[in-house]
């Protein structure tokens, strides 16, 4: 997709906040630090619309981010992040878990985990997540400019293995350094949004 206008529409925490123009949403998931923000800057060709952090744990809400009045990107908080209180921990799960449970227009998942290390426990309860809630799911494997060119079958296997993976669900490496898997992404969210 050729995208010139994307907005943060809302940054939610109740389903009374979601938007309600019916749009189709893809939702972004990953550990804190994964990459969730570069990934959408760069599908979005932005270099700050979604903020980047070293610091762990800065999105808290879900982020509804509006692609040419055509779809959402809806970002979740990061899970994982040790710094984080058990409260708050509790807070944004059970903001997922409703997000997940009520929301009609969410057209697929876009799981992202790190491709230079094998899938934590907390992915794989992710991805378990995802299955309960029987949505498309596309892994995207994060950092894969830091890996060496000849090792990226071996992370792709490393993650198909150690994740619970259906049939349908499919992997992506990504690198939001060098704009690798992309295209491919975008591919994938638009035979899942039509």
């Amino acid at each position: 997709m050729d995208v010139h206008n994307v907005d943060l529409t809302i940054s939610a925490v109740h389903p009374d906040q979601y938007p309600n123009n019916q749009l189709p949403e893809i939702t972004l998931t990953g550990r804190s630090n994964v990459g969730k923000s570069s990934l959408i800057n760069t599908l979005i060709n932005r270099k700050n619309l979604a903020r980047t952090s070293s610091q762990p744990g800065k999105t808290q809400t879900l982020n509804f981010y509006n692609i040419e009045d055509q779809l959402y990107f809806v970002d979740v908080p990061g899970y994982g992040y040790a710094k984080t209180s058990q409260k708050n921990r509790e807070k944004w799960a059970k903001m997922i878990e409703t997000y997940f449970a009520t929301r009609q227009e969410t057209c697929g998942v876009i799981s992202l985990v790190d491709s230079r290390h094998a899938p934590t426990n907390l992915d794989i309860q992710m991805i378990d997540f995802i299955h309960y809630y029987q949505l498309p799911l596309l892994i995207v494997g994060t950092k894969i400019d830091k890996v060496p060119r000849s090792k990226w079958n071996k992370s792709e296997s490393l993650i198909r293995k150690n994740l619970h993976l259906n049939s349908d669900d499919q992997i992506q490496l990504f690198s939001a350094q060098t704009k690798f898997g992309k295209e491919e992404i975008w591919n994938w969210i638009e035979q899942h949004t039509r």
